[in-house]
């Protein structure tokens, strides 16, 4: 994944920074805990499409 895009790139819920985890493919945003999937390298930012991350 292109690290410019990940330097613009911010959840589309809440505004905020995404974490890149590489092993697993997602993008993880702590605040709204969602994990957003990254298929054949392009991110899919749609919230019904994130992981919700459990405590």
């Amino acid at each position: 994944m292109d690290h410019r895009l990940l330097d613009i790139l911010v959840c589309p819920i809440c505004k905020g920074q995404l974490e890149h985890d590489r092993a697993a493919q997602e993008l993880i945003c702590a605040h709204d805990r969602l994990a957003f999937p990254i298929r054949e390298g392009i991110p899919v930012m749609i919230e019904d499409e994130a992981r919700k991350i459990d405590a």
